[in-house]
């Protein structure tokens, strides 16, 4: 073999080991039957969707949602069940087909004020003019996030507010 080609053997079997040797070295993602990550967010297809202790039909219902469109995050899943938790860290199992992958999200509170209203701007910028003032609780379509700033749409607005301020998206995430 002449020296080209044992460099170039040499150079292809060392991409090979450090491929291999970064992928051991970062944390492995949580394993998901649906092939998605865990944990994420999603939202409630349907106005009744029954949580149950456990994921079969055999368990227990132990609460009902009754709003569509609810965020909630999806924490582990077994066959066709996904086990949620939602803004107030209530955990349940949930049947794959009453969740929808569009992203919604409900405005926070950050501390024990829950009357407090909170700006909407026409831009994402504290400085941008204010669209509308929205209160805890409110929820909204998330539009897009640039990992500071998400803009949601709902009932009559339609605006960016700080991403921090809402439950449904995770810190410095973006979206399109």
């Amino acid at each position: 073999m002449n020296l080209f080609w044992s460099r170039f053997v040499f150079a292809g079997v060392a991409a090979v080991f450090a491929g291999t040797a970064g992928a051991h070295a970062q944390p492995a993602s949580p394993k998901s039957v649906s092939g998605l990550p865990i944990p994420r967010f999603v939202s409630l297809k349907t106005d009744k969707v029954n949580v149950r202790g456990g994921p079969t039909k055999d368990h227990d219902v132990t609460w009902v949602y009754n709003r569509a469109g609810l965020p909630v995050e999806i924490t582990a899943e077994f066959e066709n069940w996904r086990r949620i938790r939602d803004w107030e860290g209530a955990e349940g199992w949930v049947y794959h087909s009453l969740l929808s992958g569009r992203r919604t999200a409900t405005v926070a509170s950050k501390g024990k004020n829950k009357d407090e209203l909170l700006l909407l701007h026409d831009r994402p910028d504290a400085a941008a003019t204010v669209v509308a003032k929205v209160q805890v609780g409110v929820l909204g379509a998330v539009k897009r996030c640039n990992g500071t700033w998400c803009r949601i749409a709902g009932d009559g607005f339609d605006g960016w507010i700080q991403q921090e301020r809402l439950w449904g998206v995770y810190p410095n995430e973006k979206l399109d």
